[in-house]
């Protein structure tokens, strides 16, 4: 393979919200992160690749933590999706000083702001190289964001879903707690699920599985792991089938 040539042609990037605050914890939206985020993203849309991103927003609202805290659920849920609109219009607003055409498309109407999810529309979108950023995950409360970028994934038939972490990679145990942690190079979907592995939620590795869409799992705050994946080097944990 050429050192140039992407070995996927239309790839989802997801990230959660945290990943947006950086090291520094003080902002829920750090400008200096976003960008890098941004700069990255910017380099493999230059190379021809079909992006697609969905964000979290647990850096600004947790929906599951506050109906533990009392609030109720499916309120809790739609603050939450609230939240990741926020976040993919910060994305937007720094992927656009990049020179690229950018479009945010939720799954709740606020038209003022972003457009409706349409399916393809999002896929017209992508092919006239448009990075596209679905936020208000499925528009459905009780569903995470893991899931809605599975679901955004499979309709716009990604060839790979990109998870970005604090980590290098899909470990038996957290690794930033225990230094024994065994960091794993390849896992099937069932071995996800069978040892519980927090790669993605359930529901959005069985669907990856009943649609044979791989994830790729990789550390985020490194520069050129992104372009990296794309070219298809040795990466953190490939999930995909037997």
């Amino acid at each position: 393979m050429s050192d140039d040539r992407p070995a996927y042609d239309r790839v989802l990037l997801k990230l959660s919200g945290e990943a947006l605050m950086g090291e520094n914890r003080r902002l829920a939206i750090d400008p200096d992160t976003v960008n890098q985020i941004c700069k990255e993203v910017s380099e493999i849309a230059h190379m021809g690749v079909q992006v697609a991103l969905v964000v979290g927003g647990g850096n600004i609202f947790r929906g599951l933590s506050a109906s533990a805290r009392g609030l109720n659920r499916v309120t809790g849920d739609y603050m939450g999706m609230l939240a990741t609109v926020i976040n993919s219009l910060a994305l937007q607003d720094y992927l656009e000083r990049y020179n690229l055409q950018t479009r945010v498309m939720t799954a709740i109407k606020m038209e003022e702001v972003a457009e409706p999810f349409i399916r393809r529309r999002a896929v017209h979108h992508l092919e006239h190289g448009c990075v596209v950023i679905f936020g208000a995950g499925t528009g459905n409360p009780y569903f995470t964001t893991d899931t809605a970028a599975t679901l955004r994934a499979v309709e716009i038939e990604a060839d790979v879903i990109f998870k970005a972490t604090k980590v290098d990679g899909v470990y038996d145990k957290d690794p930033l707690q225990f230094p024994d942690a065994v960091k794993f190079d390849r896992l099937t979907y069932m071995q996800v699920l069978q040892k519980q592995l927090k790669v993605m939620d359930t529901t959005a590795v069985t669907l990856c599985m009943e649609n044979n869409l791989p994830i790729v799992v990789f550390k985020l705050n490194e520069p050129g792991n992104l372009k990296k994946a794309i070219l298809g080097e040795k990466l953190g944990t490939n999930v995909s089938g037997d």
